[in-house]
């Protein structure tokens, strides 16, 4: 499934609550391991909690600091989509 999807879209955002190592970096090795990321054609974010401590506070002021709240995933999405051209919509989300 993975594959499929680095193959049929330009952009693949993992988001997870753990860290470091995690889900995003088992993405990552397989699409390395297979060749997936050779030709430049996919983008790939992996968003997860820093490998540093994190002073108690709210679960919204923790993942704002984290960069895992709502505004923070829309503008990592918005940084990482390629660039277009007026009129072009080939974008998909799964």
């Amino acid at each position: 499934m993975i594959l499929d999807l680095a193959a049929t879209h330009e952009v693949l955002i993992t988001l997870e609550e753990g860290s470091v190592g995690g889900f995003g970096a088992m993405v990552l090795h397989l699409l390395a391991e297979k060749g997936a990321l050779d030709a430049g054609r996919v983008r790939v974010r992996t968003l997860t909690l820093p490998d540093t401590y994190q002073d108690h506070n709210s679960p919204d002021a923790m993942y704002r600091e984290a960069g895992l709240d709502a505004d923070s995933i829309a503008g990592t999405v918005r940084d990482t989509l390629p660039e277009r051209k007026a009129g072009s919509s080939r974008l998909r989300l799964a």
